[in-house]
């Protein structure tokens, strides 16, 4: 039997590709929402004049029109004040004809996201974002919250990498911010997660990663998760974003020598996606006082 070469390059990683997983969510989305005999509207603040923001709500607003939804747009211009901006925010919070509510980050320079944020009803808060909804979630109590949909899709790829229970898995976060890092800690401390939190200072990066199950970066930083950092055993979920002149690239250097890696594009963006459409019928169940899981 010929014995391997230890100088031949290791096998790809399996691609956890977010695609189908978010097929699933969105199938469940269409059937709740055609089991209502109204359409939810969904409102979009734009506080800002970043092209980005606008593409990305262009996205969003036909997605809406496939599944159902009417998705509005408030915009409130390049520069908004912030009086303004939290006026609208109250207004949407108190209209009961209005479901689910995002507010497009980032912001106008000047502006403060969290003392906006702020004046979002949680129950609306279909971005999981305010300090509220984060509360409950550090609480252990997910069940009466609006959960973040992309640190919800990061636990999603884990479970089908790893198995459904995820209790006495190790995992290491790399990037502790608002919006994937710190709420997605809690959700795995949630799940019986062992969780090891870095950041891009962190010393050794290779040695604190040997030990763990699987590997997420969130940082925002192409290229950081590198294949001196990693080992063959782990399974890598890269929820970075990064726009160069050729595409966009994720924080982790493309197929690592890893057991499974989430592409970017194509990981997990399409999850996220639709698991913020499922918030919203999660939101629509909450202001019911009906139970959600």
């Amino acid at each position: 039997m010929p014995r391997p070469d230890p100088a031949a390059p290791a096998p790809p990683p399996h691609l956890l590709a977010g695609k189908a997983l978010a097929d699933g969510v969105t199938a469940g989305v269409r059937a709740a929402l055609q089991a209502w005999n109204f359409r939810p509207h969904l409102v979009s603040v734009l506080a800002s004049g970043d092209p980005a923001s606008r593409v990305y709500v262009d996205s969003k607003a036909r997605r809406a029109e496939r599944l159902g939804v009417h998705l509005s747009v408030r915009d409130l211009g390049p520069e908004p004040a912030q009086a303004a901006l939290h006026d609208t925010l109250d207004e949407l919070s108190a209209d009961p004809q209005v479901q689910g509510i995002m507010l497009e980050l980032p912001l106008a320079p000047g502006l403060d996201a969290d003392a906006a944020l702020l004046r979002l009803t949680a129950r609306k808060d279909i971005e999981g974002l305010s300090p509220a909804n984060l509360a409950l979630i550090a609480a252990g109590r997910e069940s009466e919250a609006l959960l973040p949909p992309t640190p919800r899709s990061v636990r999603f790829l884990l479970r089908s990498a790893l198995g459904d229970d995820l209790r006495g898995r190790r995992v290491a976060v790399i990037g502790p911010g608002r919006t994937v890092g710190r709420p997605l800690t809690f959700m795995l401390n949630n799940r019986g997660v062992t969780v090891t939190l870095c950041n891009e200072h962190t010393r050794d990066l290779g040695t604190v990663l040997a030990p763990q199950d699987a590997v997420v970066v969130a940082v925002g930083r192409a290229g950081l998760l590198r294949a001196e950092h990693v080992q063959p055993h782990h399974v890598v979920i890269d929820a970075g974003i990064n726009v160069q002149p050729g595409g966009v690239v994720g924080d982790a250097q493309a197929n690592l020598p890893v057991q499974a890696q989430t592409p970017v594009p194509g990981g997990v963006g399409p999850l996220t996606s639709a698991l913020m459409y499922q918030n919203l019928v999660r939101a629509v169940k909450l202001q019911r006082g009906e139970p959600v899981e």
